[in-house]
Protein backbone atom coordinates (compact mmCIF):
# COMPACT_ATOMS: atom_id res chain seq x y z
CA UNK A 1 0.00 0.00 0.00
CA UNK A 2 1.78 3.12 -1.26
CA UNK A 3 -1.04 5.61 -0.71
CA UNK A 4 0.32 8.84 0.74
CA UNK A 5 -2.00 10.01 3.48
CA UNK A 6 -1.96 13.69 4.32
CA UNK A 7 -3.56 15.13 7.40
CA UNK A 8 -4.91 18.66 7.69
CA UNK A 9 -3.14 21.06 10.03
CA UNK A 10 -4.95 21.83 13.29
CA UNK A 11 -6.13 25.16 11.86
CA UNK A 12 -7.42 23.46 8.70
CA UNK A 13 -9.12 20.79 10.79
CA UNK A 14 -10.98 23.22 13.07
CA UNK A 15 -11.97 25.65 10.30
CA UNK A 16 -13.25 22.74 8.23
CA UNK A 17 -15.40 21.68 11.19
CA UNK A 18 -16.71 25.26 11.45
CA UNK A 19 -17.70 25.05 7.78
CA UNK A 20 -19.55 21.78 8.46
CA UNK A 21 -21.29 23.29 11.51
CA UNK A 22 -22.51 26.13 9.28
CA UNK A 23 -24.68 23.64 7.39
CA UNK A 24 -27.09 23.69 10.36
CA UNK A 25 -27.76 27.42 9.80
CA UNK A 26 -31.33 28.54 9.24
CA UNK A 27 -30.32 31.93 7.82
CA UNK A 28 -31.31 32.71 4.24
CA UNK A 29 -28.38 35.12 3.71
CA UNK A 30 -25.26 33.53 5.23
CA UNK A 31 -24.44 30.14 6.67
CA UNK A 32 -21.99 30.75 9.49
CA UNK A 33 -20.41 28.19 11.79
CA UNK A 34 -18.16 28.59 14.83
CA UNK A 35 -16.02 26.22 16.86
CA UNK A 36 -14.40 27.13 20.18
CA UNK A 37 -11.19 25.22 20.86
CA UNK A 38 -8.76 25.00 23.75
CA UNK A 39 -5.65 22.83 23.88
CA UNK A 40 -6.66 21.22 20.56
CA UNK A 41 -9.99 20.10 22.04
CA UNK A 42 -13.37 21.27 20.76
CA UNK A 43 -15.32 22.84 23.62
CA UNK A 44 -18.48 23.84 21.78
CA UNK A 45 -19.92 24.83 18.44
CA UNK A 46 -22.53 27.24 17.15
CA UNK A 47 -24.28 28.26 13.95
CA UNK A 48 -26.46 31.23 13.09
CA UNK A 49 -30.15 30.69 13.54
CA UNK A 50 -33.26 31.78 15.41
CA UNK A 51 -33.38 31.63 19.19
CA UNK A 52 -34.85 28.51 20.80
CA UNK A 53 -38.58 28.03 20.48
CA UNK A 54 -39.32 30.55 17.71
CA UNK A 55 -39.78 30.08 13.99
CA UNK A 56 -36.60 30.46 12.01
CA UNK A 57 -36.18 32.17 8.64
CA UNK A 58 -36.58 28.90 6.74
CA UNK A 59 -40.07 28.67 8.24
CA UNK A 60 -41.23 32.31 8.24
CA UNK A 61 -38.97 34.11 5.77
CA UNK A 62 -36.27 36.71 6.36
CA UNK A 63 -37.37 40.01 7.86
CA UNK A 64 -34.08 41.63 6.83
CA UNK A 65 -34.67 40.64 3.19
CA UNK A 66 -38.26 41.90 3.36
CA UNK A 67 -37.02 45.29 4.64
CA UNK A 68 -34.03 45.41 2.22
CA UNK A 69 -31.53 45.77 5.07
CA UNK A 70 -27.92 45.72 3.93
CA UNK A 71 -25.67 42.93 5.18
CA UNK A 72 -23.55 43.93 8.15
CA UNK A 73 -26.00 46.55 9.41
CA UNK A 74 -28.98 46.74 11.78
CA UNK A 75 -28.22 43.44 13.57
CA UNK A 76 -31.12 44.00 15.94
CA UNK A 77 -33.61 43.42 13.10
CA UNK A 78 -33.00 39.71 12.84
CA UNK A 79 -34.44 36.59 14.45
CA UNK A 80 -31.06 34.89 14.37
CA UNK A 81 -28.32 34.65 16.92
CA UNK A 82 -24.88 34.69 15.32
CA UNK A 83 -22.78 31.52 15.29
CA UNK A 84 -20.19 32.98 17.66
CA UNK A 85 -22.94 34.08 20.07
CA UNK A 86 -24.48 30.61 19.98
CA UNK A 87 -21.11 28.95 20.66
CA UNK A 88 -20.38 31.29 23.59
CA UNK A 89 -23.85 30.90 25.09
CA UNK A 90 -23.74 27.11 24.67
CA UNK A 91 -20.50 27.07 26.65
CA UNK A 92 -22.09 29.18 29.38
CA UNK A 93 -25.27 27.05 29.39
CA UNK A 94 -23.21 23.88 29.89
CA UNK A 95 -20.73 25.39 32.35
CA UNK A 96 -17.71 25.18 30.04
CA UNK A 97 -14.96 27.74 30.57
CA UNK A 98 -13.74 29.21 27.29
CA UNK A 99 -11.30 31.67 28.86
CA UNK A 100 -8.07 31.53 26.86
CA UNK A 101 -9.66 29.56 24.01
CA UNK A 102 -9.49 30.10 20.26
CA UNK A 103 -12.55 30.60 18.08
CA UNK A 104 -12.67 29.29 14.50
CA UNK A 105 -15.44 30.80 12.42
CA UNK A 106 -16.43 30.82 8.77
CA UNK A 107 -16.78 34.65 8.94
CA UNK A 108 -14.97 37.45 10.73
CA UNK A 109 -17.06 38.83 13.61
CA UNK A 110 -19.48 41.72 13.79
CA UNK A 111 -18.81 44.21 16.57
CA UNK A 112 -21.43 42.61 18.85
CA UNK A 113 -19.80 39.19 18.59
CA UNK A 114 -16.36 40.76 19.00
CA UNK A 115 -17.46 42.35 22.28
CA UNK A 116 -18.76 39.00 23.51
CA UNK A 117 -15.46 37.33 22.58
CA UNK A 118 -13.49 39.94 24.53
CA UNK A 119 -15.64 39.47 27.64
CA UNK A 120 -15.60 35.67 27.31
CA UNK A 121 -11.79 35.62 27.26
CA UNK A 122 -11.25 34.36 23.71
CA UNK A 123 -7.55 34.87 22.90
CA UNK A 124 -7.53 34.45 19.12
CA UNK A 125 -9.95 34.18 16.21
CA UNK A 126 -9.55 32.44 12.85
CA UNK A 127 -11.83 33.07 9.86
CA UNK A 128 -11.75 32.61 6.09
CA UNK A 129 -14.57 34.95 5.02
CA UNK A 130 -14.45 38.68 5.75
CA UNK A 131 -17.77 40.01 7.05
CA UNK A 132 -18.76 43.52 5.83
CA UNK A 133 -18.42 44.97 9.35
CA UNK A 134 -14.70 45.37 10.18
CA UNK A 135 -15.14 47.37 13.39
CA UNK A 136 -13.88 44.35 15.35
CA UNK A 137 -10.30 45.10 14.23
CA UNK A 138 -9.70 48.08 16.50
CA UNK A 139 -11.44 46.38 19.44
CA UNK A 140 -9.37 43.22 19.03
CA UNK A 141 -6.18 45.26 18.78
CA UNK A 142 -6.96 47.13 22.00
CA UNK A 143 -8.10 43.96 23.83
CA UNK A 144 -5.11 41.90 22.67
CA UNK A 145 -7.07 39.35 20.64
CA UNK A 146 -5.18 38.03 17.63
CA UNK A 147 -7.16 37.74 14.39
CA UNK A 148 -6.02 35.34 11.65
CA UNK A 149 -7.48 35.45 8.13
CA UNK A 150 -6.94 31.97 6.79
CA UNK A 151 -7.63 30.22 3.51
CA UNK A 152 -11.03 28.74 2.73
CA UNK A 153 -10.75 25.06 3.61
CA UNK A 154 -11.02 22.28 1.10
CA UNK A 155 -14.44 20.97 2.06
CA UNK A 156 -13.92 17.58 0.48
CA UNK A 157 -13.93 14.87 3.15
CA UNK A 158 -11.19 12.37 2.44
CA UNK A 159 -11.61 8.93 3.95
CA UNK A 160 -10.21 5.50 3.29
CA UNK A 161 -12.99 2.99 2.79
Amino acid sequence: MNTKITRPSWDEYFIKIAALVSERSTCLRHHVGAVIVKNKQILCTGYNGAVKGVKNCLERGCLRNELNIESGTRHEICRAVHAEQNAITQAAYHGISIHGASLYCTHSPCIICAKMMVNAGIKEVYAYHVYPDNSYKELFKEAGIKFHKIDHPNTEIKVLD
